[in-house]
């Protein structure tokens, strides 16, 4: 069973460098999981950047069928899925433009079925990293408010089932879970 360490804080709180740094001292086949959508010139030199970083990496790039993916993953590998909150994004934006809502109940659904193939998974460690978007204030419109929900639904289901969770704050990690049974 796979080792599983959610990193989570705020916009650009170094969750990204803190959990490639974690995985790059493994010393094992890694593999990037990238959720971020190509929308313009600005996001694929973005990407590119990234890219260039972590030069040592297969890099995997799903907006939307994060599932399938952990079955390929070879045995003893780490995995980096970068990140949940564009994958939560990416789902509302395929449900808006199927003309329907993405409901609280449908998220659970696929973030419990994400669990269940990333603890299945034959990787060895899996860091998961995505936003902690509930300290702030209430947004102000529907969608705003539908995200920030689904977003906390997602991440409570990744935090249950993680032996470590980190929280940066100004690129500092705070411990917040200490490696316990999984219980998903």
């Amino acid at each position: 069973m796979a080792r599983i360490i959610l990193v989570t804080g705020g916009c650009r709180s170094g969750k990204s460098g803190f959990a490639l740094e974690k995985a790059n001292s493994l010393g094992r086949r890694k593999f990037f999981l990238a959720t971020c959508p190509r929308i313009d010139s600005e996001m694929d030199a973005r990407i590119q950047r990234h890219k260039q970083e972590r030069i040592d990496w297969s890099t995997i790039e799903e907006e939307l069928e994060l599932s399938t993916i952990f079955d390929s993953i070879p045995s003893e590998s780490v995995v980096l899925l970068d990140c949940l909150s564009l994958w939560i994004n990416n789902l509302m934006y395929d449900a808006s433009n199927k003309n329907r809502d993405l409901t609280q109940e449908q998220v659970s659904e696929a973030c419990l079925n994400l669990g269940k193939h990333i603890l299945d998974s034959k990787a060895k460690d899996i860091f998961i990293v995505t936003n902690e978007v509930g300290m702030g204030l209430v947004p102000e419109n529907k969608e705003g408010r539908l995200y920030r929900d689904l977003l906390g639904i997602c991440n409570q289901t990744f935090a249950a089932i993680a032996n470590e969770v980190y929280f940066l704050v100004s690129g500092i990690p705070i411990r917040i879970k200490p490696s316990t049974v999984n219980n998903l």
